[in-house]
């Protein structure tokens, strides 16, 4: 076994010091889009002690946010405080008390550490939002998108900051899914990756990294896989009720690809693939489908709707 030199050990722990210290540590955060994205941000931030503040366009709609937050800590605390209700009670409270809102964007970014983005999936929407509260921002602060399709770098281009921005994709339901995707496009810092990474260990998420590639890590391999199904059933190779079976018993998945379809919405499926085929038009993988766009058309859009692939009650 070959040993170091102690002076090199005392280098490399001096170079690893410095390396954590140029690290953000990430306090104050600033969630933009009161929705459920949004707001499930928001709980997990606040609950692990980060302090937060949600913003919406209107009262009505964080006043909703808010008290879907309430029902979704009560939740957790039956779980979480099973015997203990006091306990319960009081994170209850810590977590609202680190918890705040408005309707002005610009105002609330002034001392804010990260910005996390989770509004509608429209790029031009997104980039005026993010050049806007560019101008109200210190310069520390680190900007995020939760865009689960849409190029973090084109997002980035929008401000004068592309060294600290990345992507941070939460998955719904953000309290109980544990994985985030950080994304790191090429302008991206290592500081930032790094206290993006950070910060998703301190809400309690195992992060993972991802390239900023069309759907990066999960929606890359799900999309794809979803659409394939469509195609197998466009050719009438099986039925969307066998197709579903299979993969739940012969892949061990939750649900089918076409459950998953209709509980995902299916022009939000047709967004997403519509705007890779754009990117790689050539590109078998993102070839749209048919039968996707009829239903879309017809306003099938799945469980929300009440008939997708499926017919709800």
């Amino acid at each position: 076994m070959a040993f170091a030199p102690r002076h090199f050990v005392r280098a490399a722990s001096s170079d690893a010091a410095t390396a954590a210290a140029k690290k953000l540590l990430i306090k104050h955060v600033t969630i933009i889009g009161g929705g459920l994205m949004g707001a499930g941000i928001a709980q997990v931030a606040a609950a692990s002690g980060h302090t937060v503040v949600l913003v919406d366009q209107s009262d009505e709609i964080l006043k909703k946010s808010t008290k879907g937050i309430e029902e979704s800590l009560k939740r957790v605390i039956k779980k979480k405080f099973a015997d203990k209700p006091e306990a319960g009670a009081e994170f209850i409270k810590k977590t609202l008390k680190n918890l705040t809102t408005s309707t002005d964007a610009a105002s609330v970014v002034h001392s804010t550490d990260l910005v996390i983005e989770a509004i509608v999936e429209n790029l031009e929407v997104k980039n005026k939002l993010f050049k806007t509260l560019d101008k109200f921002a210190p310069e520390h602060t680190i900007f995020a998108s939760n865009t689960s399709s849409l190029q973090i770098t084109k997002m980035a281009n929008a401000t004068t900051r592309q060294d600290r921005f990345g992507g941070l994709h939460f998955f719904n339901p953000v309290p109980m899914m544990k994985l985030v995707e950080v994304i790191k496009t090429p302008m991206t810092s290592q500081k930032t990756f790094e206290s993006l990474v950070d910060f998703s260990k301190a809400v309690g998420k195992s992060p993972v990294s991802c390239k900023d590639t069309p759907g990066f890590i999960v929606n890359r391999l799900l999309v794809p896989y979803m659409m394939e199904a469509v195609r197998l059933f466009e050719r009438g190779d099986a039925s969307k009720e066998d197709i579903d079976v299979a993969m739940k018993l012969g892949a061990g998945y939750p649900m089918g690809p076409f459950e998953l379809l209709d509980y995902v919405g299916l022009d939000t499926s047709k967004y997403i693939i519509d705007g890779w085929h754009s990117l790689e038009p050539n590109n078998p993988l993102f070839a749209p489908s048919p039968l996707l766009n009829k239903l879309v058309e017809e306003k099938k859009l799945g469980k929300k709707t009440g008939e997708g692939f499926y017919k709800y009650k």
